[in-house]
C-alpha cells in the first residue's frame, strides 16, 4: 500500500491544529459507539441493528450556531434533492448562502494555510475573490452523475449532504453534522461501527469513524467520516488533494494527529466527485 505522505502530513497537522472550530469528543459533543454493525451490502433493507440508540447523545448545538462556519454551513443542508437523476435547482437565495460560507470558511486560519500551500504550488488563484470563485467551481457547480442526465449533483451535495440512487443506494454522506441532524430527525438509524484489522472497537473520542446506517429507507453498509471536524477542515483538505492531481482517484495516506488515514478524492472532471476519509489505525491502540 501507498507510503505516508510526510510533506501532506505536516500541513494537514498545521491545519488540524489550527482548526479552532473543532468540536471536542466528551466536552462538545458525546457518540455511542454501541455494537458492532453486522455483514451488509448495499441496498440491503433488513439488516440486523446493532445499535438501539443514536450514535449522537448530545451535541452542543449552541457551540455550533454561534461559529459562523457551522452555522452558514447547516443552512446549505436543506438546499439539495437527494435523488439522483432529478435536475437540481438553484435559487438566487441558495447561491448567496453558498457565497456566505466560503466567505466564512475563508476567513479562517485553515483555509488560509490551504491557500498558502496552494499558492506556492502554483494551483491556486492568488486573490482570495478568485480563489472563492475557484472554490465554487470545484464543488458547487452542477453536473450530471450519470451521462444523458440533467445536471442533479456537485461536490458539495454528494460528500456533505448525501444522495440516493433509485430509493435503494446511499452515496456519498461523509459529514458528522449532517449525519447528527438527519439522526435527530429519526431520518438516520444508526445500526453500529465497522471494525478495522488489529483493533476491537472504536473509543468515544475517535474523531474518526466507519458506521452502518440507513437513510431514507436506504443502507450504506459502510460509510467514513470524520467527527467534531469543522466543515472548513474537511473543505482544505479535500480541496488540496483534489488539485494536487489529475488522476480520477486519489489515495492519500496521511498520519494526522494520533490517526493514519488514506483520503479518498474521486473527481468528476473539473469537480469533485466524492472525498471521505478511511481510518487505517491510531498510535493510541
Amino acid at each position: 500500500r501507498k507510503a505516508l505522505n510526510p510533506e501532506l502530513s505536516k500541513l494537514f497537522n498545521e491545519m488540524w491544529d489550527a482548526d479552532v472550530h473543532r468540536l471536542r469528543p466528551g466536552k462538545d459533543y458525546t457518540i455511542d459507539v454501541q455494537g458492532k454493525a453486522g455483514p451488509a451490502q448495499q441496498g440491503d433493507s433488513a439488516v440486523q441493528d446493532n445499535a438501539a440508540r443514536h450514535l449522537f447523545q448530545n451535541v452542543n448545538e449552541e457551540r455550533l450556531k454561534s461559529i459562523k462556519t457551522f452555522a452558514t454551513f447547516i443552512s446549505l443542508l436543506d438546499n439539495y434533492e437527494t435523488s439522483t437523476g432529478v435536475a437540481e435547482v438553484v435559487t438566487p437565495e441558495e447561491i448567496v448562502e453558498n457565497n456566505c460560507f466560503l466567505d466564512a470558511i475563508l476567513a479562517t486560519e485553515v483555509m488560509k494555510l490551504a491557500h498558502d500551500y496552494l499558492l506556492k504550488k502554483k494551483l491556486a488563484k492568488p486573490t482570495l475573490a478568485d480563489f472563492k470563485h475557484q472554490l465554487y467551481d470545484i464543488w458547487f457547480q452542477l453536473y450530471a452523475r450519470k451521462e444523458g442526465d440533467r445536471p442533479d449533483s456537485c461536490g458539495f451535495e454528494h460528500v456533505f449532504v448525501g444522495e440516493t440512487r433509485r430509493g435503494k443506494e446511499i452515496l456519498g454522506l461523509h459529514n458528522w453534522v449532517q449525519f447528527y441532524l438527519q439522526e435527530k430527525r429519526s431520518q438516520i438509524d444508526y445500526k453500529g461501527y465497522v471494525a478495522r484489522k488489529n483493533k476491537t472497537r472504536p473509543d468515544r473520542d475517535d474523531q474518526v469513524l466507519s458506521i452502518q446506517f440507513s437513510w431514507k429507507d436506504s443502507m450504506k453498509p459502510i460509510g467514513s467520516t470524520f467527527i467534531g471536524v469543522s466543515p472548513e477542515f474537511e473543505f482544505a483538505i479535500y480541496t488540496i488533494i483534489f488539485l494536487l492531481s489529475e488522476e480520477t482517484v486519489t489515495r492519500e495516506r496521511v498520519k494526522i494527529d494520533e490517526y493514519e488515514l488514506q483520503l479518498v478524492v474521486r473527481r468528476h472532471g473539473h469537480h469533485i466527485g466524492t472525498a471521505y476519509p478511511v481510518l487505517l489505525s491510531t498510535t493510541s491502540e
